[in-house]
């Protein structure tokens, strides 16, 4: 027994400091960008939002609107409390949702994360969850830019709490990045250990099956996958490199990335609470439909 355990350890310690040396690098970037966008340009890119409620874009505002979201270096419950604010100075509802579903979706550490899994599905990720942000956007657009019907229910969230406030520039980016490795690092690592659990006990044939290319079946289980794995955007990257690596389709790795972050537990709390039931609901089929749709026209284009 003692025998079986000691190999184990030696095997899984093995998978997990090659996982280790591919994705580490590209998740300590990830915490500095993270980090000085949050230090450096958060209220910038908060004044540029501001700024688009005094033009006269019209529906085109909702491209902006989903591109500073993916800028938007904050996670759900950072996001909400800043949407709460512009939707009381009269906001439209269709930017706000193009900004906080990109914002849901993508960051720029997430974007430093996925460049670890190679530039074919980096690009893949950063385009679906953009255009993910532009379809929220057009369908409230059209089906509540008229009337008196709202989306969106801010009344529960006051305006953001801003945690980087040390006179100090340099104290100030120091204790961000610290947040920002103390809140991914237990996620990144559990990611690693799963990941070389995978590569250990799962054959190869097992992956390209589930996660296989042109299979709806795969789609459907990358999908479902993603919901209770994600719990945190570094520690899905080691999963994705080494099912990626072992057979998984783009396509399927795309529905992984769409499905993951935008439902992940503890997101969807804070959703229910501005949506309401009906509209929770309408999120989640609109989610999981966008994925399936996304990772059908990857697999089929690549």
């Amino acid at each position: 027994m003692t025998e079986i355990l000691r190999r184990e350890y030696i095997y899984l310690t093995y998978y997990a400091s090659i996982l280790f040396g591919q994705i580490a690098p590209y998740w300590l970037l990830g915490m500095i960008l993270g980090s000085l966008v949050s230090v450096f340009g958060k209220k910038r890119l908060q004044a540029l939002f501001a700024a688009l409620q005094g033009t006269k874009l019209g529906l085109l505002g909702i491209v902006p609107a989903a591109v500073i979201g993916v800028a938007s270096p904050l996670c759900m419950y950072g996001t909400i409390p800043i949407a709460a604010s512009f939707a009381q100075k009269g906001m439209r509802e269709d930017w706000l949702a193009a900004f906080m579903m990109c914002s849901i979706l993508l960051n720029p550490q997430l974007i430093m994360y996925s460049a670890a899994l190679g530039t074919p599905a980096l690009i893949i990720r950063i385009v679906t969850c953009f255009l993910c942000g532009i379809t929220a956007g057009l369908l409230v657009r059209l089906f509540y830019g008229k009337g008196n019907k709202t989306f969106f229910n801010f009344k529960s969230f006051a305006g953001p709490k801003d945690k980087d406030i040390d006179p100090n520039i340099v104290m100030r980016f120091l204790k961000n990045l610290l947040r920002n490795i103390n809140a991914t690092a237990p996620a990144f690592l559990v990611g690693i250990t799963l990941a070389a659990l995978f590569q250990r006990h799962v054959p190869e044939t097992y992956i390209a099956a589930l996660f296989g290319k042109h299979r709806g079946f795969g789609l459907l289980m990358a999908a479902s996958v993603g919901v209770p794995l994600y719990v945190c955007g570094g520690g899905t990257i080691p999963l994705l490199l080494s099912w990626m690596q072992h057979g998984m389709s783009l396509g399927a790795a795309s529905a992984f990335m769409i499905t993951g972050p935008s439902m992940k537990i503890t997101n969807l709390g804070a959703l229910k609470v501005i949506l309401g039931i009906k509209h929770f609901l309408l999120y989640i089929i609109f989610a999981v439909a966008f994925a399936l749709v996304c990772g059908l026209l990857v697999d089929v284009l690549n």
